[in-house]
């Protein structure tokens, strides 16, 4: 499969009349929470006895007042009810792969002022049930269970009746302040990546790189080294909506061939693009549709790794994080010190 990312951005906004009366009525809410905590509370509730058809889609069920009632339907613009005590989002609907995305981000947009939620980051980190079930949507985690998956996009990320936690204040700070201090270090030779949070390792997991070799690419028009680069740098873009092109010809690409020789649609997975050493050359980090390729030298210059695995580094690399791809024959000294590693670019015979 394509080691290549078209990077395009889409965003998506879905605006109901109805959408819009919930989000000046929560408008108002917070507006009147600042003249006072007590007496904002008790506006909140006289709004939402006052309003009930306006705060929720689901007409036909109750809401409770200390939950946030979140209909998918209306995905990205939910509705909502809130309580300053251990708020949380109830699902009203499933939510798939395909609008999960758009859901997370209105989920974030709309409890903004209520804790400082910046984005799906620290939902999912106070969350991590979340993360979870997404890493175990992989088609080979899934087969393993017996599940073929033909279309991850139309799998349920969020089941109607699920709750999220809305993370504190306090909690969106310790998390931010956790994802500023990741590491994205993918050691070439020994093909495999780590998350460093600080000075330990969180995960550890097997990639593929690209070849020693070059050829000339169709989409940038020029012969390309494709061996993976060497360098420091950090994370200048996300896709989450990738589009999967072959470099070599330029075909874009729907579905993909797996290791047991079923076709299944592409699955929607952020691809991340690095900055290494000064240079966009293009080598992403992202998903690959065939684990047989895991531990072998054999991408465009991508770093290839596991649906799971990609999920995780996702979550744990967000704008800005810092990433190293280094060549490192000795992550540990044998016991004569000779190289452990193959010299897999031939970099010491040249």
């Amino acid at each position: 499969m394509s080691d290549f990312l078209h990077l395009q951005h889409r965003l998506h906004i879905l605006l109901d009349s109805a959408g819009q009366i919930q989000f000046a009525l929560i408008e108002i809410i917070f507006h009147a929470r600042t003249v006072s905590v007590i007496y904002g509370m008790r506006i909140i509730t006289v709004l939402i006895y006052y309003s009930g058809l306006l705060v929720s889609c689901d007409t036909t069920t109750q809401s409770k007042n200390d939950e946030m009632n979140i209909d998918s339907k209306t995905a990205p613009n939910p509705s909502l009810i809130i309580s300053s005590i251990n708020p949380y989002v109830k699902i009203e609907h499933d939510v798939t792969a395909a609008k999960y995305f758009e859901f997370m981000d209105s989920l974030a947009q709309k409890t903004y002022e209520l804790s400082g939620v910046q984005n799906e980051y620290t939902f999912v980190h106070a969350n991590p049930w979340l993360l979870d079930t997404l890493m175990a949507q992989d088609y080979y985690i899934a087969k393993e269970r017996g599940v073929v998956i033909g279309d991850q996009k139309q799998l349920i990320v969020l089941h109607r009746g699920d709750s999220l936690k809305i993370p504190t204040a306090a909690d969106c700070d310790s998390i931010q302040r956790m994802l500023q201090s990741v590491l994205i270090d993918v050691n070439i030779p020994e093909f495999t990546l780590r998350i460093w949070l600080d000075d330990r390792v969180i995960h550890t997991c097997p990639v593929r790189v690209g070849k020693n070799q070059r050829k000339y690419l169709a989409l940038a028009r020029h012969v390309v080294d494709l061996r993976t680069p060497i360098g420091e740098g950090s994370i200048v873009r996300i896709e989450r909506n990738p589009l999967y092109i072959n470099p070599v010809d330029g075909h874009r690409y729907k579905a993909t061939r797996r290791d047991d020789g079923n076709y299944t649609q592409l699955p929607r997975i952020p691809f991340l693009e690095p900055i290494i050493a000064g240079r966009r050359s293009g080598a992403l980090i992202h998903p690959t549709t065939n684990r047989s390729t895991l531990g072998k030298a054999i991408s465009n210059g991508c770093v290839g790794l596991s649906e799971a695995d990609a999920w995780m580094v996702y979550y744990y690399a967000p704008m800005g994080t810092k990433v190293r791809f280094r060549y490192d024959l000795n992550p540990t000294l044998g016991a004569e010190g000779s190289p452990l590693l193959n010299d897999i670019y031939d970099f010491k015979t040249r």
